[in-house]
């Protein structure tokens, strides 16, 4: 019997019995729009989380630290006690870099090939005088370009121009909080970098005394404290606002975000200038001890280094860490996230894979009845000629048509409740909050082919009872059926 004529009595067939073969396809369409809804809810998430990864920055930057100046003291002084540290503390758990990250170990990783720049983390809070306002605020030193998605969008004004340029580049709240009306206004206006005054002493310092008693007659000479601007920057950029709802906005990246960002150098020779007394006892110890060589510099706590292209990602870690340094990247947690997400995802199929299995049931009794119902019409069709296979082919044709027709149509269901659900949690949801549209739902092709497949897999099996039974009849019992 050639192909076409098994697919036309398929259909007639199914024709006939119009109610039992709508709703049992009825099943399939709930089981498919159920598994693709809840795969895609899955997928959309693992797509929104790498999505908000790939736009704070975080792929194409990792973190570089060294041995600070206290731990090598620290290791140092240890040393000589011939002792370690305890078996449970940080360091014997991570490898800890053997290197301090000074100078010449940010160029030694400039090299390194598919290495953009080195960032070196250069923070300080200092007093500043700005639009005739007095208050204290945290700086940060930056590479000049800077390629950071923090610095991609401004409110008014420009990245700063050049390294040497005394500019910065400061964040929309820092304008408001000195007063200016509009980011626009701040662009041009000068920040001034205050220190105390030389030979300055507090106010509150105690005149010259003799056993209590002042010198110099009754007239006390209290010292004023005086403060002078040890450095001077121009406004030249305001960054945008960052979003109350966690959007795009300066807080980009591994590095932390400052309220004031300066050129790298600049930054770097304020900190050593204007380093407290702490850290130069610090220093000090550490250069009795041994710790760090009497010319070499005080490394920085990290830095961020930015490649050409995250694949680079792996080589330049391993160079990194043959050179005695540590670093961070959020490949690190993709794994992990991938296999969470793999986990959530396998849930969620076997929820809506529960539902197709119910109506796989629902088949086979639909194709079980069919035969009760065609007993005679099978035994003619034996007696005539047909051959067992070709009975069969009837049955699996019913079944593949009933998988497809269901796959197809809660494929379009499960789109329909995706966009449904979207609009839903934009308009209750995410609107209130100020929030913009997220879609919620990602549903690949691969997903809705590989559900129709799947349903028109099941359908088939589901009818292998039924049509086995059926190319079984006797044709001789068939044609006395009633």
């Amino acid at each position: 019997m050639p192909f076409s004529d098994l697919l036309k009595l398929a259909l007639r067939n199914l024709r006939e019995a119009k109610l039992r073969a709508t709703l049992t396809s009825m099943g399939v369409i709930v089981g498919v729009a159920v598994i693709v809804t809840m795969v895609s809810f899955g997928l959309g998430l693992q797509r929104n989380l790498l999505s908000r990864f790939k736009a704070l920055d975080l792929f194409s930057e990792m973190s570089v630290y060294g041995k600070t100046v206290s731990e090598a003291l620290d290791r140092s002084s240890s040393s000589r006690r011939g002792g370690d540290r305890p078996p449970g503390s940080r360091s014997a758990k991570i490898e800890a870099p053997t290197r301090i990250l000074d100078d010449s170990a940010v160029a030694e990783i400039a090299k390194i090939p598919g290495v953009v720049y080195v960032e070196p983390a250069v923070f300080f809070v200092v007093q500043v005088r700005v639009n005739g306002k007095t208050f204290g605020d945290d700086v940060a030193g930056c590479n000049v370009p800077n390629l950071s998605s923090r610095f991609r969008e401004f409110e008014a004004g420009q990245m700063i121009s050049s390294p040497q340029a005394d500019e910065a580049v400061v964040t929309f709240d820092f304008a408001r909080n000195a007063g200016f009306a509009t980011a626009a206004d701040a662009i041009g206006k000068n920040i001034e970098f205050l220190v105390p005054a030389k030979g300055s002493k507090p106010e509150d310092a105690e005149p010259p005394s003799f056993f209590g008693l002042p010198l110099g007659g009754d007239e006390a000479q209290p010292s004023k404290a005086g403060v002078t601007v040890g450095r001077t920057f121009r406004i030249v950029g305001v960054l945008k606002e960052l979003k109350p709802n966690g959007g795009p906005g300066p807080s980009r990246g591994f590095m932390p975000t400052a309220e004031i960002s300066i050129p790298i150098a600049a930054a770097h020779q304020w900190s050593i200038e204007h380093s407290g007394e702490q850290a130069e006892v610090i220093m000090a110890l550490a250069r009795e001890s041994g710790a760090i060589k009497e010319d070499q510099a005080p490394g920085y706590l990290s830095a961020v280094v930015r490649v050409t292209d995250p694949v680079a990602l792996t080589d330049v870690r391993k160079k990194i860490k043959e050179i005695g340094l540590g670093s961070f990247s959020i490949v690190d947690q993709l794994d992990q996230i991938r296999t969470v997400f793999l986990i959530i995802d396998s849930v969620l199929g076997l929820l809506g894979g529960i539902s197709l299995l119910v109506a796989s049931f629902g088949i086979a009794n639909t194709m079980i009845m069919s035969i009760l119902e065609r007993t005679r019409e099978i035994g003619i069709m034996k007696a005539i000629g047909a051959e067992d296979r070709e009975i069969k082919l009837i049955f699996f044709f019913e079944a593949a048509v009933i998988g497809l027709t269901g796959g197809i149509i809660g494929s379009l269901a499960a789109w329909g409740i995706d966009a449904a659900a979207n609009r839903l949690a934009y308009r209750f949801i995410l609107k209130p909050q100020g929030a913009s549209f997220v879609d919620f739902f990602s549903m690949p092709p691969y997903l809705w082919l590989g559900a129709i497949v799947f349903a028109l897999s099941v359908s088939i099996l589901a009818a292998l009872y039924p049509a086995s039974r059926a190319a079984r009849i006797d044709p001789v019992r068939a044609l006395r059926h009633d």
